[in-house]
């Protein structure tokens, strides 16, 4: 039988100024992978510095997740950009992303796009397409962490790059494979042990579950665990110890090209 393997990713570098978001520190001990925000809707210059710095000390492989430029929503409100104006707010946050990691002697592996504009998009080929098309612009060999079974995956398909397909611990799904949205009850799992359960479910089944209709069939390369929410660490830990449990190892992606 193969051996599962998987990988646990956390969003982080949300931190602003003397403004503390999350608990970095404590997830970099739990998490393989973590998407660090480059300041456009979180993070600044010093907190991205030192959350690279960290994961970089840890082994955690390094991650650029660009957004919109909405500080004050927190990157989780829709806003309509021509596919230019896309492609340069990409450009502009990976190219921070890569200095400062390489200051730090770290490597960029991966690139996911944040909140509102990883929504869009995994609904709207044609703007992942021109998100995706920038990065790889400017890291031809960086990997592409998608949505599963959204348009985002559609997107790296036709590339022809590097990706790596994400569901996610403490989001519920639509029957379609987008996240129900966050305003809606039961949009966002608070519940450990209800949390890892369902993981290690989907993880088995290499399948998304969603609330309602069938099992999608799905790359589960990934596990996204937010970094901001009361109970982060919480299910980090949770859904760590019951993938352990269930025979199932975590290292980083090593990315997968579609033909």
């Amino acid at each position: 039988m193969t051996q599962l393997t998987v990988d646990l990713n956390a969003d982080m570098g949300e931190s602003f100024g003397p403004w503390i978001m999350g608990q970095d520190e404590a997830l970099l001990e739990v998490v393989t992978s973590a998407n660090i925000a480059c300041g456009f809707h979180a993070g600044d210059p010093d907190v991205m510095a030192q959350t690279i710095a960290t994961a970089h000390k840890n082994g955690v492989g390094i991650g650029c997740h660009p957004g919109f430029p909405d500080l004050q929503g927190f990157g989780r409100r829709n806003m309509v950009l021509s596919p230019k104006s896309l492609r340069n707010l990409v450009q502009y946050q990976l190219g921070a992303s890569l200095a400062v990691a390489q200051a730090q002697g770290a490597k960029v592996r991966h690139l996911k796009l944040h909140g509102a504009l990883a929504n869009m998009c995994s609904a709207d080929e044609a703007m992942a397409l021109a998100c995706y098309e920038a990065a790889l612009e400017v890291a031809p060999d960086i990997i592409i962490m998608v949505l599963a079974a959204t348009a985002q995956q559609r997107a790296v398909e036709r590339l022809g790059c590097l990706w790596a397909g994400e569901i996610f611990a403490d989001r519920a799904y639509n029957a379609d494979a987008t996240l129900v949205d966050r305003s809606l009850p039961g949009a966002v799992i608070h519940d450990a042990d209800h949390a890892a359960r369902r993981i290690v479910k989907m993880v088995k089944a290499g399948a998304i579950l969603p609330e309602t209709g069938d099992p999608i069939p799905a790359a589960v390369d990934t596990i996204c665990l937010h970094g901001d929410g009361a109970t982060a660490l919480q299910i980090a830990r949770s859904v760590k110890r019951e993938l352990e449990a269930a025979g199932v190892t975590l290292k980083p992606f090593v990315g997968q090209r579609s033909t």
